[in-house]
């Protein structure tokens, strides 16, 4: 089942970084940041990596929680986390169930051959676990900062 905006999503776990296990509940009360991207140690995703990072004390101010999540396994996002020094957790997707709930994975055309990969897409999901956010084929260039932003309405009074 897809996650939709304004719903609670569905129930699931998955494992990251540091041995934590996530799951829309852990984190009740806090606001989560799921970003998908491609693959550990690539150009985009370094960038991107970085740029939360860079602005991760801004997120905890704000309430929220990150995590990165891609098809790579442990050990690669280990490698990854600890060359960037990145003070989130990563999710190892490895069998793509977090990757096919969101939808995020979609064909492309890499060197002329069609290839199965992730969509660069980033989820806010409330202190509730509803998902109250999607930004979807983003491109890295300013996008942690429209997150934040979206991050801040949360905590602000209807």
């Amino acid at each position: 089942m897809t996650p939709a905006l304004n719903k609670p999503l569905p129930e699931f776990e998955a494992l990251a970084t540091g041995g934590v296990k996530f799951t829309p509940h852990s984190f009740a009360g806090k606001a989560v940041v799921l970003y998908f991207y491609p693959k550990d140690n690539t150009p985009g995703c370094t960038t991107e990596a970085m740029q939360f990072r860079d602005r991760h004390d801004d997120f905890l101010k704000a309430g929220a929680v990150v995590f990165g999540v891609s098809r790579d396994n442990m050990a690669s996002h280990e490698k990854f986390k600890d060359s960037l020094g990145l003070p989130f957790e990563l999710i190892a997707d490895t069998e793509e169930k977090l990757c096919h709930m969101f939808g995020v994975v979609k064909n492309k055309i890499m060197y002329g051959k069609k290839v199965k990969g992730i969509e660069r897409s980033t989820f806010l999901i409330d202190g509730n676990g509803v998902l109250r956010g999607e930004w979807r084929g983003i491109k890295v260039a300013g996008h942690v900062d429209e997150v934040l932003e979206a991050v801040k309405t949360l905590k602000a009074p209807a």
